[in-house]
């Protein structure tokens, strides 16, 4: 059985690559973008690379009924996409985590670019054990950055622990869907089946609200992404003509094979794609 330290070891050897700023600044060059002018949305292909895009996080936070001023845990905050995002788009503050640290390095450099430093923060640190005081937050967030979380139940606790009385839980996740044939690996978050710990739609929802949470809002979005994601696995799969910005920034030349597994993934109830907002009781 793997330790905890190999496990994060293989995990960021998956996700990020050396020289990750120099390839997406360079990146930004080829494709034209004015760093002194530059936008969040701008950033948007490679670093909100989820199902739905920057499209999703807005609408997950209109469905969470985001205000200004709350303070917002992003938890598995990637290349910081999201986060930016809820703090143009909602006025609100963003601490984000990450267990791979370069991409919590990255994200602070692309955040200052498009300056929200103020608003927007990244700390290299684990779900599993934040570090944070309790009752913290307003809101927890997270977008599919619990594939890789075999110990969700003790993510659930965190989430619990860090968000005030009343707070709201926010997020977008694969979980597990009705096919129990095995999943087609790679994908964008795992190399190897090892790598993937998918839960069904009716255990997750039962381990959060056990953990004292009350279900707002669930809803399986599979339906309405599936084509957009299609689309993008299509556009993105010939490295020959694929965009100059896209998640083959941190995933390499596979990252073409991982989208298409997906969505055959989807295609086939392999997977689903669901966003949850609940609240603390």
């Amino acid at each position: 059985m793997k330790t905890d330290a190999v496990f994060d070891k293989e995990l960021g050897a998956h996700y990020s690559k050396p020289g990750l700023l120099n390839r997406i600044l360079s990146a930004l060059e080829q494709a034209g973008v004015n760093l002194n002018a530059a936008s969040s949305d701008d950033f948007s292909p490679f670093a909100e690379f989820h199902i739905g895009g920057a499209g999703a996080t807005r609408e997950l936070g209109r469905l969470a009924s985001l205000r200004a001023g709350q303070l917002v845990i992003d938890i598995g905050s990637g290349l910081g996409g999201p986060a930016r995002t809820l703090a143009e788009q909602f006025d609100v503050r963003v601490k984000g985590i990450d267990l791979t640290e370069e991409y919590c390095s990255v994200a602070t450099e692309l955040t200052k670019i498009v300056g929200l430093g103020a608003r927007v923060s990244f700390e290299h640190g684990n779900a599993l054990n934040l570090p944070f005081e309790d009752a913290a937050y307003d809101v927890a967030w997270t977008q599919q950055s619990c594939m890789n979380i075999a110990s969700k139940d003790q993510m659930i606790a965190e989430v619990s622990r860090i968000l005030k009385s009343g707070g709201t839980f926010v997020f977008q996740e694969v979980l597990a869907g009705e096919n129990p044939e095995p999943l087609l690996i790679p994908v964008p978050w795992a190399s190897d089946a090892g790598m993937s710990f998918l839960w069904t739609p009716k255990d997750i929802k039962k381990l959060i609200e056990d953990h004292g949470f009350i279900e707002k809002k669930w809803i399986d979005v599979t339906p309405k992404y599936i084509e957009e994601y299609r689309a993008l696995a299509a556009k993105t799969a010939d490295t020959n003509v694929r965009p100059i910005l896209g998640a083959h920034l941190m995933l390499g030349d596979r990252s073409g094979e991982m989208r298409k597994n997906v969505v055959k993934n989807l295609e086939t109830d392999r997977i689903k794609v669901y966003q949850g907002v609940f609240m603390k009781d």
